[in-house]
């Protein structure tokens, strides 16, 4: 009594149906991986376009260009703050939604941004500026000028940045300040500027070409406040810890803007393949000339006295 009179090897009833069920599982995965279908292959070679290196402009004028694409670099902070410790630099960076990928196999609208460390130029941070007043491609970007950044085409869907007021149901999960996003559709909410940096010496800057890797505010046109990065405010992506993005301006005690709000318009190194000036080592200066020691003699003049 008590005794199994059936087991998995008699291959009948239920054991014959379960191990044919397990072999065809077994055969439907190898038969999705010999075609590259399996989720992990398709996320891995969509997080491979993304990474894909790209050539950013390359001007013989040093200025910002329609049509150039360019690299946002938060260059960080020199020296600790008791409210902000040291910041490395960090790039404007699209944040795609893993969730989402299974039903396209490009970025959809809307897509998030975020702070990387990586500021290596790829598909993924780079973008286009593009004219929004009819300004013919390869004039100067000049400040105070509208304009819009967007993606690059292909897998990253020619998104535009856009950001808007704070609402009830629509703000920055972490710090609850504006959201900034990338859309599908240009209207005004696309608009940004490029200010100098010197509150002070702003006005007289208006209407002059923006000259590139140097220090600028990236101000949006519709709410006049100031792209910002968040180094406290961080989250986990498909590509490691990254920060959050904002609309903000944040102002010290002299009503001048912190560096959470300076960006750089970085653009291409002509001497090295998908690289960056912001990335270029400083050129090595050779030691001067050893100074001469003054002469402990007398002038001629005393000693002939």
């Amino acid at each position: 009594m008590g005794e199994r009179t059936y087991n998995s090897s008699v291959l009948l009833h239920n054991w014959f149906e379960e191990i044919a069920l397990d072999q065809d599982v077994l055969k439907d995965f190898i038969n999705r991986k010999e075609r590259g279908e399996l989720l992990m292959q398709k996320l891995g070679s969509f997080k491979d376009d993304l990474l894909n290196k790209t050539e950013l402009a390359k001007n013989a004028d040093g200025h910002i260009h329609f049509g150039d694409q360019v690299l946002l670099i938060n260059p960080g902070s020199d020296q600790n703050h008791p409210s902000d410790p040291l910041r490395a630099p960090m790039a404007l960076t699209m944040n795609i939604d893993q969730s989402r990928f299974m039903t396209s196999k490009q970025v959809d609208s809307p897509c998030d941004v975020c702070g990387s460390a990586n500021i290596t130029p790829c598909v993924r941070n780079t973008f286009i500026i593009t004219s929004v007043d009819g300004s013919c491609k390869g004039d100067p970007l000049r400040y105070g000028q509208n304009f819009t950044l967007r993606t690059l085409e292909g897998v990253t869907g020619q998104l535009f940045l856009t950001s808007d007021m704070q609402l009830f149901l629509k703000f920055a999960k972490k710090s609850r300040m504006q959201l900034v996003n990338l859309i599908d559709q240009l209207s005004f909410l696309s608009c940004w500027q490029v200010l100098y940096l010197d509150p002070q010496m702003r006005l007289e800057y208006d209407g002059y070409p923006v000259p590139a890797n140097i220090k600028v505010l990236i101000n949006h046109a519709r709410t006049n406040q100031a792209l910002a990065v968040f180094q406290k405010h961080s989250f986990w992506t498909m590509f490691g810890r990254e920060h959050e993005i904002t609309t903000h301006t944040f102002f010290d005690p002299h009503r001048a803007e912190e560096d959470l709000n300076h960006w750089i318009i970085v653009t291409g190194d002509p001497g090295v393949p998908h690289g960056t000036l912001f990335q270029r080592p400083p050129p090595i200066c050779e030691d001067p000339e050893p100074k001469k020691e003054p002469s402990q003699e007398y002038p001629d003049c005393i000693n002939q006295k």
